[in-house]
């Protein structure tokens, strides 16, 4: 049987990620996938079916889509669809590394608890790519407006704890000040493209340092680093944490905070103003307190203002959130005290 191929990105011409070319050929996946990955068992075989570029940042990295159905002995055939990730100048045996010690530190797929990783399943060398089950449901992004919202804030504030009580261990490291950093970047960029707004700008920078600077540390944890509603498939009692690509020791604050500012930029785009959410927002950052101790409050708040400056940013980055970016100004400028269209 013939594998079908769908490339709308033409990642497959990606001179910068030049193992995908291998990874996109249908005829040498499937002789790599009849290898067998390291994940499946010796008695499964995997017959591939089909192949699928998802996501495409060319020169950086890529997300593909395999089907395939699984055989065994005395078993019906069932088909499954596994993720293969690609990162420039990466094996992918780091990231496989790292998930697999997740999904052993207790985030399996039947995890009492009801948080877990997706399956991580192997390493194809020569694709540089490395291979997880695809996992059911719908993002936190997706389903984060319901009536429900209050219990879901719950869940993920004990989700992100577990991460980080987890301790896996990694030599990356991340600090307030690489978030300064990042920050300083990040706006340096604004400024570059809206002269008009330096001022502002530079202001906002100024403030969100001295609030850095009165920001407690904490001890730092393995945390996500990149923990955003997108980050988080909901299936039913189910959790599923996805994308350790940042995965570091850091304040694990980052992470709550983090998710904070990315739930009261997704209520300023989508709902027209930044408290639409604000009760999910508050049950969250209370339920993370509960666990992790009332001396992260503040470094939570600091957090999730400096991910708001970063939208500032972001929002130049997508042709329909750029009504945006004199909004997130305005925000940002309300939650660190300063005096709104200045300069």
């Amino acid at each position: 049987m013939s594998v079908s191929l769908n490339d709308p990105f033409n990642a497959a011409l990606d001179k910068d990620l030049p193992t995908l070319a291998l990874a996109l050929d249908p005829e040498i996946a499937r002789r790599e996938f009849k290898r067998r990955l390291p994940g499946l068992s010796a008695e499964r075989t995997l017959r591939l079916r089909a192949i699928r570029v998802t996501r495409h940042k060319p020169g950086r990295r890529c997300v593909v889509e395999y089907d395939a159905k699984v055989r065994r002995q005395n078993v019906p055939d069932q088909l499954v669809t596994l993720i293969g990730k690609v990162r420039n100048q990466r094996s992918g045996n780091e990231a496989f590394r790292l998930q697999s010690a997740l999904w052993e530190a207790g985030f399996q797929a039947d995890s009492a608890d009801g948080v877990s990783v997706p399956e991580p399943i192997g390493v194809i060398s020569s694709f540089k790519m490395w291979f997880q089950a695809k996992v059911a449901g719908l993002t936190v992004e997706e389903s984060l407006i319901s009536k429900d919202s209050a219990s879901l804030a719950r869940r993920i504030a004990a989700a992100i704890h577990k991460l980080h009580r987890a301790g896996v261990p990694t030599v990356k490291q991340h600090s307030l000040q690489d978030e300064l950093r990042i920050l300083s970047e990040c706006l340096g960029k604004v400024s570059a493209l809206k002269p008009e707004w330096s001022a502002r700008l530079a202001k906002i920078l100024s403030a969100c340092e001295a609030l850095a600077a009165a920001t407690p540390a904490s001890t730092a944890c393995g945390i996500h680093r990149d923990f955003y509603p997108s980050q988080v498939i909901v299936d039913g009692h189910r959790l599923w944490l996805l994308d350790f690509d940042l995965y570091c020791l850091g304040d694990p604050a980052l992470d709550a905070g983090n998710f904070i500012g990315h739930v009261t930029e997704k209520a300023l785009r989508e709902l027209g103003h930044a408290k639409a959410l604000e009760d999910f927002e508050r049950v969250l950052e209370d339920s993370f307190l509960e666990l992790s101790g009332q001396h992260t409050r503040a470094a939570v708040h600091t957090y999730a203002v400096l991910t708001l400056a970063r939208h500032i940013f972001l929002s130049t980055r997508f042709t329909e959130r750029a009504h945006l970016t004199e909004k997130l100004i305005e925000l940002c400028e309300a939650r660190l005290g300063l005096p709104s269209r200045a300069g």
